[in-house]
């Protein structure tokens, strides 16, 4: 089983705004990959719905390629006002 990698920096009030605002973003995006999962299976019970429900698991199918695209942002940002925060350290 293999395990994520943690990737803590510790930049004050900016990591805590950031890793929020990127934890708000999976949470909406997981919230709607359910709805449109759940949508799409009462569908699958009736006839004439088929379409339209194979079209909402295509979309949280979608997005669920969106996830991991989401927690490498949040991974690049962190990283990106890390090394803008100690660089005005050191020049200050």
């Amino acid at each position: 089983m293999s395990q994520g990698v943690e990737f803590d920096v510790n930049i004050g009030n900016d990591h805590i705004v950031i890793q929020r605002r990127y934890e708000a973003l999976g949470a909406f995006n997981d919230l709607l990959i359910a709805i449109w999962f759940l949508i799409g299976s009462f569908f699958f019970l009736n006839d004439s719905l088929v379409e339209s429900g194979t079209w909402l698991f295509i979309v949280g199918s979608a997005q669920l390629i969106i996830k991991p695209f989401i927690k490498l942002t949040s991974l690049i940002h962190v990283s990106r006002v890390f090394k803008r925060s100690t660089s005005n350290t050191a020049s200050a």
